[in-house]
């Protein structure tokens, strides 16, 4: 449920971003870089330019007589062998001019019957009721129509030749008809693709459109300057043989820069494609069948939300190295699935899914940071408690060490010290006092463990228990417990003296240290764990602990043998230990020669 939850929220979130804002275009920028390609291979469109050697052979358009175009169609129609299938102006020849030429031009097409001329809309925005009654702006509504004049408008096809360009000003899409005035009129790209069709014997599709604008995405075939591009004055003087237009598609539109008539193409940013290929790469994605619509938002947002689901779900439980591993296939195939619903006729979002994907990585990445840094403060806590602060300091660098139960086998020294008369002294105190004659005798024996780098493993009622060697290695571990051991019984002094003082009662330490192997770990249960050392060498030292007198510090003969260069002790011999079947030989430690312990 909350990785549904996270999810949705990030799908819905990002949909929202990408189409209602600037992201959108970014995201069709992307995707036209991905899909389009260039693949001119219809051989049968031409452009007939009316590029600047037309215009400077016969002037500027708007001064033309229409003998001029009338002259083209007669050329192009009666070249040996037969006439294009049609042959389309993307040029508007909306004003009487000279009535003869006017007519002229508009008889020549229509004894070939293979001319479409263009027209246009003049669109505005206005607001219309919709169907549940409320108010909505319709920026499609037709506000007048430029049309050919009368007696051409009568005897051509007509179709409009609009361009519709994107908010980042590249066309990609075309509108396929326009329903105005209780009549579908066609656009000029798709009137031209019936027209050659109706030649050819054959039924024209016209592709699924969306929209109150009946839109769709085509493909382009070539870049500017893809298609066969031939002078509308080599035609007219006869350089260019007209029979090489047979059975074509012919467009006839502006190819000179001054006539204003260029727009950017999705297959080429930052370049600029005359309105007449734009035509020609429309018609050809007609004739292919290379046309899009956008695949259904909602349907995208559940499967982007289950795929999400599933990668939230996943790298949940897989380590950073997989988890990256799976974004960067999430990521391929997403590529793939969108050049491949592209062939298919759909367009889908280029980045969304990689953004959700990404997103959600990035929660995770965050999440487990934040986990290893709680994780890790809830070690340094805990071993706060028992540990000397170098220690810490040690795991707090240490990025593998983990809080976990079980143990490992470590050479340890472990010391055991106990207060001597504390029990008989109690029995005459108040409560309050007792504690606070603890504390002060724990604050020694734990600050004496930390200032040589030992590990405060337990307190025991009035005992102390401290592990050396554990739970990282540390120099001269043995020696570091003998000198642990020293300042307790040197601190000692002074505490007792106040006791007596206060109390008219003494008290003082036992202390039994031994060295050798022992299992030391976590030790417990998931929810209660308790960092300590078991075995022999740990029941040895609490042994020695017990037999030691007050004011005795008592050593094993291997602890002893590990530092008699630099120590005073008086062997006491062998003694039996309870819950040992042999005796252990014992020394007294009397003082240490050189006071330069590496824990200081």
């Amino acid at each position: 449920m909350k990785a549904a939850a996270i999810t949705a929220a990030v799908i819905l979130t990002s949909y929202i971003f990408l189409y209602f804002g600037a992201a959108g275009l970014i995201d069709q920028g992307i995707s036209d870089r991905l899909n389009q390609r260039e693949s001119v291979t219809n051989k049968k469109i031409y452009i007939i330019g009316i590029d600047d050697k037309t215009l400077d052979r016969y002037g500027p358009v708007n001064t033309w007589s229409r003998e001029i175009p009338a002259e083209l169609v007669s050329t192009l129609n009666h070249a040996p062998g037969g006439g294009p299938a049609v042959i389309g102006f993307d040029v508007i020849y909306s004003e009487e001019a000279d009535e003869a030429a006017d007519d002229h031009f508009a008889e020549v097409c229509s004894e070939t019957g293979n001319v479409v001329a263009a027209m246009s809309f003049s669109f505005k925005e206005q607001p219309e009721r919709g169907v549940d009654g409320s108010i909505v702006y319709n920026p499609y509504y037709v506000d007048h129509v430029i049309e050919p004049y009368d007696s051409l408008m009568d005897r051509v096809m007509c179709g409009f030749a609009n361009t519709f360009v994107d908010g980042d000003g590249y066309v990609r899409q075309a509108m396929a008809y326009l329903d105005h005035e209780g009549e579908r009129v066609y656009s000029l790209s798709s009137r031209v693709y019936m027209a050659y069709q109706q030649s050819r014997g054959e039924e024209a599709v016209i592709p699924n459109t969306y929209g109150r604008n009946n839109r769709f995405y085509f493909s382009y075939s070539g870049k500017p300057g893809g298609y066969s591009v031939v002078s509308m004055a080599d035609v007219l003087d006869g350089t260019v043989d007209a029979a090489i237009f047979r059975d074509a598609v012919v467009l006839v539109g502006a190819y000179a820069v001054g006539m204003q008539d260029a727009y950017m193409p999705a297959i080429a940013h930052n370049s600029q494609m005359y309105g007449v290929e734009i035509h020609a790469n429309i018609i050809e994605a007609l004739m292919e069948g290379r046309t899009q619509l956008p695949i259904t938002p909602w349907v995208y947002a559940a499967a982007g939300a289950v795929l999400c689901g599933l990668f939230y779900g996943c790298t949940r439980k897989l380590r950073l190295l997989y988890s990256t591993v799976l974004l960067g296939a999430g990521v391929a195939l997403n590529v793939a699935a969108t050049r491949g619903m592209y062939r298919q006729g759909r367009i889908m979002p280029t980045i969304l899914l990689p953004i959700c994907l990404i997103l959600i990585y990035l929660i995770q990445v965050i999440r487990g940071y934040v986990t290893e840094v709680m994780r890790r403060r809830r070690v340094l806590n805990v071993f706060k408690q028992y540990v000397a602060p170098q220690i810490v300091d040690k795991i707090s660098k240490d990025k593998d060490f983990e809080l976990v139960l079980g143990g490992e086998n470590r050479h340890v020294a472990v010391l055991f010290v106990d207060i001597r008369g504390f029990t008989t002294m109690s029995e005459s105190l108040r409560p309050e006092e007792v504690v606070e004659i603890l504390n002060e005798y724990l604050s020694l024996t734990t600050q004496a463990i930390f200032d040589h780098g030992g590990t405060l493993d337990k307190f025991v009622g009035d005992a102390t228990m401290a592990v050396f060697n554990a739970p990282f290695d540390l120099d001269d571990y043995i020696y570091r417990a003998v000198c642990t051991a020293w300042d307790m019984q040197s601190g000692a002094a002074a505490i007792g003296e106040k006791c007596k003082k206060r109390f008219g009662k003494s008290v003082s330490f036992g202390i039994g240290i031994n060295c050798g192997n022992a299992v030391v770990g976590n030790i417990g249960c998931d929810f209660r764990m308790d960092y300590t050392a078991i075995g022999d060498t740990v029941n040895t030292a609490a042994r020695l602990e017990s037999n030691a007198a007050p004011g005795q510090i008592l050593i094993s003969g291997d602890a002893y043998e590990a530092v008699k260069d630099r120590v005073e002790a008086t062997p006491i011999g062998e003694i039996p230990l309870k819950g040992k079947s042999q005796g252990v030989f014992v020394y007294q430690l009397d003082g240490l020669k050189a006071h330069n312990q590496g824990g200081k």
